[in-house]
């Protein structure tokens, strides 16, 4: 049965019906592979700034005399492979974002604990120092 409120205890069933915990170990190892893939989380998130970043410095256009002529959106924003990285790192990061998020709802106080250190520690280490960052960006861990 599935747990609708936080409870604390080492038996978990973390998104998958095979990934169950019933030993000290077993559920020691699940909580460290969570804090790995949130801290991961990060790191992801830092690439993906850094890409949409590169991407939209590369992709404005020179400054012409003739006047601006109509373009078609999609084909002119898919020549820039930054660009591209960038999309595809996003579909990434959402996923990840999104198992995190599953991962949550097991509604276990480890798991949960374990996801937000990770999370935070993550940004400690590979954002940080995202000063020169200007892409003002959404917070939550899922979007």
């Amino acid at each position: 049965m599935m747990h609708m409120t936080f409870y604390w205890g080492r038996k978990v069933t973390l998104l998958v019906d095979s990934w169950k915990t019933d030993s000290w170990p077993s559920y020691l190892l699940t909580l460290l592979a969570l804090f790995l893939f949130s801290a991961f989380y990060q790191y992801m998130e830092n690439r993906r700034l850094r890409f949409k970043i590169l991407s939209s410095s590369s992709s404005k256009p020179a400054p012409s005399s003739s006047p601006p002529s109509i373009t078609t959106p999609l084909l002119y924003h898919t020549k820039n492979p930054a660009r591209v990285a960038s999309a595809i790192l996003f579909g990434i990061n959402s996923a990840l974002g999104y198992l995190l998020m599953l991962a949550i709802m097991s509604f276990n106080g480890g798991v949960f604990i374990a996801v937000v250190v990770g999370l935070a520690v993550g940004y400690l280490i590979f954002r940080g120092s995202d000063e020169d960052l200007i892409v003002v960006e959404n917070p939550c861990a899922c979007a």
